[in-house]
């Protein structure tokens, strides 16, 4: 059994332990604090008025072997690698992939070195930067006026247009800045020569990768050509990793977001890369240049596929599927059709069947041509018809009026419509009613020659008696006829 004393000796060893490791975690953190602070001291004393503090691209051993190769290969003129041989461990591929990459840094270096140029030429001309924006443009510029306050003096006629020339021209003589310092101005210069001697070594790798590419990927650089088929292949890493893509990532390749700042991005350009630099795309109208991207990018696709397999060296599959785009896009952009006029259908010659039965029967009786008619409408050869007015004129009455008598005639027919029995009906309630009732104008007195004004009884005037002297006590009445039973 341990003793106490124990115990405690092994309390003190644990802490000992703990106590190391924190020791050694605080040499740790020293060590990286001490990095942070190294790190710190070397951006307080980079000189942003060094050039080459700024720009080290042109210094690097990456670029001088790249641009080695690169020479070398132009000066062999090689055609590419042969036929038989694995596209990924081709060399010249490799170089292609990193002059691709490297390309993209020589770009970046530009940018970089035309910041250093406004920086120290604003102070000369602050307005040249907002008037020439490509930085190639600004170098050449900047490096023809140097320290010259009088632009006409100045030939810029081979490297803008006159337009521009004039706005420059106008601008440099109101504008507030004063010449350079003799050391500023040199700074500036080489900067103007490094940004030219950058941009004269990207056309370079750009014309290598273009000569390169139409052995390594023929059917794609037939459909957006060399330049554009060298940066997709760069950006994704390779032919392989070019053709596993899908269509809808090929179509982002070298996209570059866009700082809206807090602006919506509804007017905004559509989410177009590197397929926007090809000649389809920008031959395109601009209100079908999306589907435009999306066409490129499928057919770009199925171009790196059978390059990848080397399946079509000749670049027949790409020339077939160039002609498909252009088929495609020219055909949307044809008008509509004509609307044609809709010709009626042709009528049934077979008459309509309709139902029979007596209510049919009645309706053709109700609605048949009368005799009346029929004379209305026929006219007598040799025989004026009698009119309405008269003359000729009005409603002619055809051969109803009987020639000599003025007059018209008209045979009664009986009429073949039977008046149904509720109309007979309620015709005799009429006619019961109309006779048991007088007249509204019939009055009690009468005027006589004798008396003047006499009171009668208008029912005697009538005929009629009152009460039961008009059945049975009347002269006119007679003995009603029985039967015998």
């Amino acid at each position: 059994m341990a003793t106490l004393e124990d115990s405690f000796l092994a309390d003190l060893d644990e802490l000992s332990d703990n106590e190391a490791e924190l020791d050694e975690n605080d040499g740790d953190v020293g060590k990286e604090e001490e990095d942070v602070d190294m790190d710190m001291a070397d951006l307080e004393t980079l000189n942003y008025d060094d050039l080459d503090s700024v720009s080290k691209l042109q210094k690097s051993q990456r670029y001088a072997d790249i641009m080695q190769k690169v020479e070398e290969a132009l000066r062999k003129d090689l055609d590419g690698s042969e036929k038989g041989t694995v596209l990924e461990d081709d060399p010249e591929y490799k170089l292609i992939v990193d002059c691709n990459q490297l390309s993209v840094d020589i770009e970046n270096e530009i940018v970089i070195v035309h910041n250093f140029i406004k920086d120290k030429y604003k102070l000369k001309f602050q307005e040249l930067e907002s008037l020439v924006n490509h930085p190639i443009d600004y170098a050449r510029v900047v490096k023809k006026i140097g320290n010259e306050t009088d632009l006409t003096l100045v030939d810029l006629a081979d490297l803008l247009p006159s337009a521009i020339i004039m706005v420059i021209s106008v601008t440099a003589s109101t504008t507030k800045g004063s010449s350079l310092p003799e050391d500023v101005l040199q700074k500036v210069l080489e900067a103007c020569d490094r940004a030219l001697d950058l941009d004269s070594a990207r056309k370079k790798v750009l014309e290598f990768v273009e000569s390169k590419m139409g052995s390594i990927a023929p059917n794609l650089s037939t459909i957006v050509g060399s330049a554009v088929a060298a940066k997709l292949m760069g950006t994704a890493g390779g032919l392989s990793a070019l053709a596993k893509m899908p269509a809808c990532n090929v179509q982002v390749l070298g996209l570059k977001r866009k700082n809206l700042a807090g602006f919506s991005s509804a007017t905004s350009q559509s989410r177009v890369g590197y397929l926007e630099q090809t000649e389809i795309f920008q031959s395109t109208p601009p209100g079908l240049r999306a589907r435009a991207s999306r066409l490129v990018a499928a057919k770009s696709t199925l171009a790196a596929r059978v390059d990848a397999t080397r399946g079509d060296p000749t670049g027949t599959s790409g020339k077939a599927f160039r002609e498909e785009i252009r088929k495609k896009i020219e055909k949307w952009q044809e008008p509509p059709p004509a609307r044609q006029p809709k010709p009626l259908p042709v009528p049934d010659s077979e008459p309509k069947k309709r139902r029979g039965g007596r209510r049919l029967r009645k309706m053709k009786e109700r609605y048949a041509v009368t005799d009346m008619r029929k004379l209305a409408n026929r006219m007598a050869f040799g025989t004026p018809e009698e009119s309405s007015l008269g003359d000729g004129l009005g409603e002619g009455y055809g051969m109803l009026g009987q020639a000599g008598s003025n007059r018209l005639r008209v045979s009664s027919v009986p009429s073949k419509l039977k008046i149904n029995a509720k109309v007979a009906k309620k015709l005799k309630e009429r006619q019961y009613a109309g006779g048991a009732t007088t007249s509204g104008l019939t009055s009690s007195l009468a005027f006589t020659p004798v008396q003047g004004i006499e009171l009668c009884n208008p029912q005697q005037a009538l005929g009629l008696g009152s009460g039961t002297q008009s059945t049975y006590f009347s002269e006119s009445g007679t003995f009603s006829k029985l039967k015998k039973i």
